[in-house]
């Protein structure tokens, strides 16, 4: 006999201070009607302020149902409920699945503000469906670990205090207490790849293994914990590197064997909010790591890209080049809007200096004359300065009138050169109101 479900969520509830805000995503089905249900209990003899939180994706026609449903459990149970109706876009190529997940995400992050703790109602059985799509797809320690029973996101707290809990043990309990939800009929429907295995598969193998489920729920959680001490191994490995997840000595890095270079990679991508590499592109790239110093060397996939430049492999989002011909007038003292994010920086000439000052992407052959050193062709000036190739086109040009003044980094919000007799200051780069 499991622990009962309702000390379950006291403990999961005991894990939010006092005073916050615990939100449940509520869809109207038996798993996340039960947790609000044992929330409020929980709620009414440990006070936490207590919130649903319904996505309407408008993805069939039983969708206004489930949101009645759920407006009709909320006001039995006395807890206030949000509605976020939302657009799913698959133009991504992501599919459908994967499209409703991210605006799902996205209406999360819109209502459950930063510091806030919200509840997920995926059970031991979602999680061994989890671990065997993962196995099929062929996928590594990460993706067998199956979905965290905690963790935090976007500075937020997301749990799932059912993920140990059979299907099974929360349908006796919804019974129990005579519980009705709104049943969704996609759920039947065997085309998709996770209701052919709850429906097709799952039930075959607990015949065979009454204990499957959990036995797979079970390996789910020790591919997590594996999942851990790589990400310790790989923190090491990056700390033995310099510490900086963007810009990894090549070097060093290639005295690692293969599978440490692959995890660091994908470890430096995590910390710097890159989406991951798929595994022929991260192979591509290991495998250039010791091309020539000059070449060229880029690997790109959506949401991010690595480079070899300098001994040193970079990884960064992909970085747009400013708009051939963009420029706008600017009066020195002002916010600097860009195409790449507005930044606070000024900029003062010679007090004979009466020219208009405009900020333009660069044409090319641009000269700048600085104090002691003469007229200086930008290009080999930014040379010496060790800025990126990847980097100069999207740097913004001052001119007064036709002639270069100085040089900015938008992203950065800070002056790389400034022409005799012109002084410049900046502050942090950021969104200007």
């Amino acid at each position: 006999m499991g622990r009962p479900l309702q000390a379950i969520i006291d403990d999961a509830l005991a894990q939010t201070p006092p005073g916050r805000c615990v939100w449940v995503a509520l869809s109207g089905g038996l798993d996340s009607s039960l947790l609000l249900t044992l929330g409020a209990d929980a709620c009414r003899r440990h006070p936490r302020p207590l919130r649903a939180l319904h996505v309407h994706h408008g993805l069939q026609a039983a969708a206004d149902a489930f949101e009645a449903h759920c407006q009709a459990l909320c006001q039995r149970l006395g807890v206030p409920l949000s509605i976020e109706r939302v657009s799913v876009d698959t133009s991504d190529g992501q599919g459908l699945e994967g499209a409703a997940r991210e605006a799902r995400y996205a209406a999360f992050a819109r209502r459950v503000a930063p510091g806030e703790t919200l509840w997920l109602a995926q059970h031991r059985d979602d999680q061994a469906e989890t671990l065997l799509l993962a196995a099929l797809r062929g996928s590594g320690v990460r993706g067998l670990a199956g979905m965290p029973a905690a963790r935090n996101w976007q500075r937020r707290r997301l749990q799932r205090p059912l993920l140990g809990v059979s299907r099974a043990a929360l349908e006796a309990e919804a019974a129990r207490r005579d519980l009705a939800w709104s049943e969704d009929p996609s759920n039947a429907e065997a085309d998709q790849d996770r209701n052919y295995l709850r429906h097709a598969i799952l039930p075959r193998l607990g015949e065979r293994w009454p204990h499957a489920a959990g036995s797979l729920a079970r390996s789910a959680a020790l591919c997590a914990e594996a999942d851990g001490l790589l990400a310790d191994l790989a923190g090491i490995d990056l700390e033995g590197l310099g510490g900086n997840p963007g810009r990894l000595p090549r070097d060093a890095l290639l005295c690692l064997s293969l599978p440490r270079r692959r995890l660091l990679v994908r470890h430096c991508c995590g910390r710097l909010g890159l989406a991951l590499p798929p595994a022929r592109r991260l192979e591509s790239l290991l495998a250039q790591l010791d091309s020539r110093e000059d070449a060229e060397t880029r690997v790109a996939w959506p949401g991010g890209e690595a480079r070899v430049w300098r001994g040193h492999l970079h990884l960064l989002a992909p970085l747009p080049a400013l708009p051939v011909g963009w420029q706008v007038a600017w009066d020195g003292r002002s916010p600097l809007a860009t195409p790449c994010g507005s930044c606070r920086v000024s900029l003062a000439g010679p007090p004979d200096g009466e020219g208009d000052l405009r900020a333009m992407a660069r044409r090319g052959g641009e000269r700048l004359r600085l104090a002691g050193r003469g007229r200086r062709d930008l290009k080999r000036l930014l040379q010496e300065l060790g800025v990126p190739p990847w980097m100069r086109g999207r740097l913004v040009v001052i001119r007064e009138e036709e002639t270069p003044v100085a040089l900015l980094d938008p992203v950065a919000g800070r002056w790389l050169a400034l022409a005799e007799g012109w002084r410049g200051e900046a502050q942090a780069p950021g969104d200007v109101g």
